[in-house]
């Protein structure tokens, strides 16, 4: 969903549970229960003993931003990549062509889930991500479903199928879809007034290249068929022209939406990386820990993680279409612990490194700064565990299911972590004299 911070939230709310997405499951009246782990209100960090030098805290801002326009920069060239391979499907339509654009897909994510980490604190990539990244989704707006797929309750697009319809029927609105282009498939985003109404981004692209997961919390993601991109004979689920002419126009605005955010951080600009470096060196600071806090307990562990937990749906997992989950989680955290330590491995296999809030922390409470390390550590190793269930034939959305005690069992313990981890966070920005950081909880109670 297209999901607003709650800046400086002091309470903890009520976890709200989405009915919009990709499965075929209703949960269960018993749902599995979220860890019970220490939240951030720890016993409070060792007060600095002196004053974080401005000319050393500047520095790792302006590495902050290095880092950001070399992830935003890699996430634009791997969609670049997809484009190609977009491109070459829709020349020729085969398995081959096909599962090379899903495996494009699924390599374009790994730079961008690791360029989250900035969205929370920095308005102007909060403001954009909506667009690209925008979850759960009610697929029917888009193309063809199963007749009883869940949706959003009261949503009137969630049937609307743009691929299907050259004019949709909104209430009392028509609205002209006959020509399927980045700007008018932009337009459509929370239509109604609903955020479940998702028209662009990945996960737009994704249900376009996989196709409804009907499998619930059983094995398997979505099988739509090479034929679906066939023109003219042996085009099947109707309307291939048009599916063709939104996959193009997508993934079009994909790597333009992209390439903006480039150019935000570019140094050298009259850009948001400009004005970000010609505030106070506390100021930035405060963005970076208020976006690895934010990150780590409310979107992650909250949003992307407890809610499909709690509620063993399948509909709420992140890359649902795909069963990628898995390595969206992994990447997220990693994107945490790539601002933490002032380091970043590009696509093609290059390191950036640089001043660090890990060396900033680490001369004034160097016992703060060795947690936050092993909390890092255990997060990536717990979503690691993930990862490998994955490999191993055991997705996401299998571990969330109700009967899985063992699978749920993994997915708690990284939730755990990762509120552990967000507490130390705290604790970080504390020890240089940040107080009151207040991550953003999306109303979820740990």
């Amino acid at each position: 969903m297209l999901r607003t911070p709650v800046w400086a939230t002091a309470s903890l709310l009520a976890v709200a549970i989405s009915l919009a997405g990709c499965g075929e499951d209703k949960a269960p009246a018993e749902q599995a229960a979220a860890p019970q782990a220490a939240t951030t209100q720890s016993e409070p960090a060792p007060a600095a003993q002196e004053t974080v030098n401005s000319e050393a805290a500047q520095a790792v801002v302006k590495h902050y931003a290095d880092i950001a326009h070399a992830v935003f920069s890699d996430a634009h060239s791997a969609a670049l990549k997809l484009q190609d391979a977009v491109d070459a499907l829709l020349a020729n339509p085969t398995e081959e062509t096909l599962q090379a654009a899903k495996a494009a897909w699924i390599a374009a994510r790994v730079p961008y889930m690791q360029s989250e980490v900035f969205r929370f604190g920095n308005p102007v990539v909060d403001d954009w991500e909506g667009q690209l990244n925008a979850w759960p989704l009610d697929e029917g707006m888009i193309d063809y479903v199963k007749g009883d797929y869940q949706h959003a309750l009261g949503n009137p697009g969630a049937t609307a199928n743009i691929i299907a319809n050259k004019e949709l029927q909104i209430g009392e609105d028509k609205i002209d879809v006959s020509e399927i282009t980045g700007e008018k498939l932009a337009s459509l985003n929370e239509l109604a007034g609903s955020e479940a109404n998702v028209a662009t981004g990945y996960h737009a692209i994704e249900f376009l290249l996989w196709g409804q997961d009907l499998n619930g919390t059983n094995a398997g993601a979505g099988e739509r068929p090479v034929s679906d991109f066939i023109e003219g004979e042996g085009c099947t689920g109707g309307n291939c022209d048009r599916r063709r002419a939104y996959l193009k126009a997508a993934t079009e605005l994909l790597v333009s939406d992209l390439e903006e955010m480039v150019n935000e951080w570019k140094p050298g600009a009259d850009n948001y990386r400009a004005s970000l470096e010609k505030e106070s060196a506390e100021n930035g600071l405060r963005k970076m820990f208020f976006g690895m806090g934010s990150l780590s307990l409310g979107e992650l562990a909250g949003e992307r993680m407890k809610v499909a937990l709690e509620a063993n749906s399948p509909e709420d997992e992140h890359d649902c279409f795909s069963d990628n989950t898995h390595n969206s989680h992994y990447y997220n955290a990693k994107g945490i612990r790539n601002v933490y330590l002032g380091e970043y491995e590009r696509i093609d296999g290059s390191k950036l490194t640089g001043p660090s809030l890990a060396s900033l922390v680490e001369g004034t409470a160097p016992e703060v700064n060795s947690t936050v390390k092993t909390d890092l550590e255990t997060t990536e190793a717990k979503l690691r565990v993930l990862v490998e269930s994955a490999e191993n034939g055991e997705a996401f959305d299998q571990l969330i299911g109700p009967d899985n005690s063992e699978g749920q069992e993994k997915v708690r313990a990284a939730i755990a972590a990762l509120v552990q981890q967000t507490g130390s966070i705290e604790k970080a920005a504390a020890a240089l004299g940040i107080s009151d950081l207040n991550p953003d909880t999306a109303d979820h109670e740990f």
